[in-house]
């Protein structure tokens, strides 16, 4: 935000609404950041008689300039309240007067030591900030504020002084006479600009004007105050009686570089960035040179960045502003240090020779240029701003000496050895910034009137200001359209980055500069980056960590994060946490659109099934892991290219599990999409693990019915079986019997044409537990007894304690608990020497349910309260709901009601959280009964003691 004290008062270059509302502003910007006082602010507004109203209309103008200060995004928090008064926060570089200031106390010093240059310098600096007399549009009504217009207008004369001192020993005296002809009319006893007029004429050959100036000064002087004129003028008028001999001779004056290209008229957000910047490159000390690096993807808007706030700093740097673009990436070949030096050392007027009065040719030997540019930069204060650069060896020999300039660099790169930089690396843009710039470019109406589009058209550009600029100028150029029609067409899968393009801009180019340095580059490195996004297009929506990257890549681990690290270093690639990397959406498009444009088929096929490979093996480890109790997937006959992950705790392959699960569900479709049943269905049954657990999710069926199709498409029997048999599973978790006995007999059939007798071992086992759920239980007892003698006939003791569950609840069914009971506790013994918590907690529940159908109530709340705690701890909510509902009717059983209500009402909770319509309906039947428990013992008012 910038203030304006000298000439009119302004905001950012506007207009301050009424004379009371500009005096209420100057008051304050007077004594920046110090609480001027209630009384000093409304003297200042009517003078010092204010009326009786002063007060409570010194709140509304307060009020009113807060809104001021907040429109357009301004922070109206800079102006608080804090007694006794108000206080108005101005950051360095927003006040002129300020600036004025600074520049005005440099230039002092600098007279003092004759160092002319600076002096002329920071002079010109401090007067280009007037823009006319000092509060010219407050009404002067208080004392201190006429004493600080005065003040002022004091310091820009004694500026006006210094700088015609400067331009009179500099030899400049050409072109002075005009204007201090005026000075001495406006300010007639000012002796110094009579001085300086006297002796600008006399240097100009114009001796009798000179004395004509000195006599006219010397009789008003007299008529008026009756004194002579002072030593520094009579000194003057002798130079010119003696016509002095030797004048200095004139330096023909040079402007400072100005190379800045145009500001973003409308750059919105990146508000944190800025000030970051800002607070970077302006002066802080003499010590280093001030660098600040501006990282990012191609399109992310580094160079908007540096020219907006190149410009914004332009005050700051008299001596000029040094631009070029290093050409690191794009078109044409990057930008020698060498050529830059030469052309810089021209550009500020220097040449080898300097100092000598000859130009002499510059060294060839690009370190002497370097180090004639930091002589040439030695005490001046110029910004550099370097562009688009390659890498920090291009960089380096551009730098400074000392901190009096400051550098700007901009890159694809994160130029990590680029020393002594300030980093500012930048993301897409957020939500709030997007909005505003979209409203920037397209106007507000077009944005207000279709708030659904323009979220879509916010969406399909990723945060990326390119392309939200490319949207709004596609937009302007087409004042019909309505922001609906471009929403639709970027929402066209896999065309995008064509939309996104308009005249000379496409999203598509500005990667394409990224990526073809590094295809094209002579470095091996580089090319072989350029591989690894090409292969990484083939997975472009999912993050991926070292091994699985490094399957796809077909390289080992190590390497893998090498190639990973050097595309996040190009910003090719993100790495949103160590050790897991993804593309920006734009970015993975048009990686995907490499891979199929570039790489072969066969590669394409290849890189990819390496890939699902990997996921098969890991995903597999989960099952083994969070279910052994399962029957055990039959491994492929290749080997990953890589090792696949191992989990040190159920707990952690569960995280794994979820976190990962977007990935695994988009390699069962492209296993599918490619024909590969033997991936798809292994895939889709390694994840009877992560069912144990969020079976309620319905994500592990669509994975099942998936890999079903493919078998079925290519006549996978063992597919086929697998994928029936893990469908009866799901529905038999969900409760959908009729479903589950279909499939379960459907697989049944196909493992006996498999001849896999562990296949139907495994599915004799699932149709016990399903029977017994009709209540069948005679041939639950029968199909478990199968199931058991067949697993131990074929050597599989591993699922002996499964099939012995199911057989628990065959005798319960049947009224034999203490079967029942008997079987429950072998197969918990069995899972607790294994340490399987999702089958220790499956036995504790049924453990439970048993010991209470025979009454023995303490020892079933004990086994079901350690169910919870279990099942609490690795995350399944819905077996949860089962347990509590069984305890609630154990706590109901045994009379404590109380308990019963808890234990129903979490599950109730649960139930409905993820949509367990039957138990919900079970939980809802016993809270009923306690209701109507309570409504009984209420009415019988002769028992009712208030107890259970």
């Amino acid at each position: 935000m910038r203030f304006g004290l000298l000439g009119a008062v302004t905001v950012n270059g506007g207009g301050v609404g009424s004379a009371k509302a500009r005096a209420l502003l100057a008051t304050l910007l007077s004594t920046p950041g110090r609480v001027v006082t209630p009384e000093t602010l409304k003297a200042a507004m009517w003078g010092e008689d204010p009326p009786a109203t002063a007060t409570a209309s010194l709140h509304n103008h307060v009020a009113r300039l807060r809104r001021l200060l907040a429109e357009d995004g301004r922070d109206a928090s800079r102006l608080r309240a804090v007694p006794p008064g108000y206080v108005l926060e101005v950051a360095a570089g927003e006040l002129d007067a300020a600036e004025f200031v600074r520049h005005h106390a440099e230039a002092r010093t600098a007279h003092r030591a004759e160092d002319w240059p600076a002096v002329q310098r920071e002079c010109a600096a401090a007067l280009a900030l007037w823009r006319g007399d000092p509060l010219a549009d407050v009404p002067a009504l208080s004392d201190p504020m006429r004493a600080y217009a005065a003040h002022l207008a004091e310091a820009r004369l004694q500026a006006l002084e210094w700088r015609f001192d400067a331009e009179l020993a500099l030899g400049r005296h050409q072109g002075m006479t005009a204007e201090l002809a005026a000075l001495t009319a406006a300010h007639p006893l000012r002796e110094p600009f009579h001085r300086q007029w006297m002796l600008a004429l006399h240097r100009t050959h114009r001796q009798a004007e000179a004395l004509a100036a000195f006599h006219d000064l010397r009789r008003t002087l007299v008529d008026e105050l009756g004194v002579e004129p002072g030593p520094a003028v009579q000194a003057a008028y002798h130079e010119v009686l003696a016509a002095a001999p030797e004048e200095p001779q004139e330096q023909e004056p040079v402007s400072p570089p100005a190379q800045l290209p145009a500001d973003t008229g409308d750059f919105t957000g990146r508000g944190g960035e800025l000030a970051a910047l800002l607070a970077a490159i302006r002066p802080h000390g003499p010590d280093a040179p001030r660098v600040a690096v501006v990282t990012g993807m191609g399109g992310i808007g580094k160079t908007a960045l540096a020219v907006h706030a190149a410009h914004l700093a332009r005050a700051d740097f008299p001596d000029g502003v040094l631009y070029v673009d290093l050409r690191g990436f794009g078109a044409g070949q990057p930008r020698r240090p060498r050529d830059l030096l030469a052309r810089f050392l021209g550009d500020l007027c220097t040449t080898a020779g300097s100092g000598t009065g000859t130009a002499q040719p510059l060294p060839d030997d690009q370190d002497d240029l370097s180090s004639l540019l930091r002589q040439a930069l030695h005490g001046r204060r110029v910004l550099l701003v370097l562009d688009n650069a390659a890498d920090a060896a291009q960089v380096v020999p551009l730098l400074p000496g000392r901190g009096d300039s400051a550098v700007i660099v901009t890159s694809r790169r994160t130029l990590a050895d680029l020393p002594g930089a300030v980093r500012l690396p930048l993301e897409p843009l957020g939500a709030e910034e997007q909005h505003r710039l979209l409203v920037a470019v397209c106007g507000p109406s077009r944005v207000a009137a279709e708030p659904d589009a323009a979220a879509g058209v916010l969406a399909a550009c990723g945060g990326l200001p390119l392309a939200l600029r490319i949207a709004g100028a596609r937009l302007a150029a087409r004042p019909n359209w309505p922001l609906t029609a471009l929403a639709e067409r970027l929402d066209s899968a896999g065309d995008r980055l064509h939309a996104l393009a308009a005249g000379g801009l496409a999203v598509q180019d500005t990667f394409a500069m990224s990526y073809l340095a590094m295809r094209d580059s002579p470095q091996a490195a580089d090319r072989e980056a350029a591989r690894a996004f090409r292969l990484l297009g083939l997975w472009p929506g999912h993050p991926l960590a070292h091994a699985p990257a490094a399957a796809l890549l077909g390289r080992e681990p190590a390497a893998a994060e090498d190639l990973l690290e050097a595309l996040v270093d190009t910003h090719l690639l993100q790495t949103p946490q160590p050790g897991r990397y993804r593309f920006h959406d734009l970015l993975g498009e048009y990686a995907a659109g490499r891979a199929a444009e570039e790489v072969p088929p066969r590669v394409r096929e290849n890189g990819l099934r390496r890939l699902l490979v990997w996921y098969v093996a890991t995903v597999a480890g989960t099952a083994e892991l969070l279910a052994p109790e399962g029957h055990p997937i039959p491994p492929l006959h290749e080997q990953p290219a890589v090792p696949p992950r191992e989990f040190s705790s159920e707990e952690a392959a569960l995280r794994w599990c979820v976190k990962e699960l977007p990935a695994i569900k988009e390699a069962v479709r492209q296993a599918a999409a490619h024909g590969w049943s033997d991936v798809a269905w292994r895939l889709a049954a390694g994840l009877f693990g992560y069912a144990q657990a969020y079976w309620w999710t319905g994500e592990w069926e669509t994975c099942l019915l998936d890999a079903l199709a493919c078998a079925e498409e290519t006549g996978d029997v063992q597919g086929r079986a697998w994928m029936h048999s893990r469908l009866g599973v799901s529905y038999g978790m969900s409760d959908r019997v009729g479903p589950c006995l279909e499939h379960l007999e459907v697989a049944r059939l196909y493992f006996e044409t498999a001849g896999d007798l562990q296949g139907q071992a495994a599915i004799l086992n699932n149709l016990s537990g399903l029977h017994r759920a009709l209540g069948d239980n005679a041939r639950a007892l029968e199909y478990g007894r199968k199931s058991l003698d067949l697993h131990y006939a074929v050597g599989d003791a591993d699922r002996v304690a499964t099939v012995l569950g199911n057989l628990g609840d065959a005798h319960l069914g049947a009224g034999d608990s203490a079967a029942a009971i008997a079987c429950y506790r072998r197969a918990l013994a069995m899972w607790r020497e294994r340490g399987v918590l999702t089958s220790t907690a499956r036995s504790l529940t049924s453990l439970g349910e048993a010991l209470r159908t025979v009454g023995r109530y303490d020892e079933a709340v004990a086994a079901l309260e350690e169910t919870v705690l279990l099942l609490d701890r690795i995350g399944d909510r819905g077996s949860t709901a089962d347990t509590l509902e069984v305890l609630g009717r154990t706590h109901y059983d045994r009379g404590d009601l109380a308990a019963a209500r808890k234990s129903w009402e979490r599950a109730l909770e649960l139930a409905r959280a993820h949509c367990l319509e039957a138990k919900a309906e079970a939980v809802l039947a016993g809270l009923a009964r306690l209701d109507a428990d309570d409504g009984a013992a209420t009415y019988d008012g002769d028992s009712y003691d208030g107890g259970t």
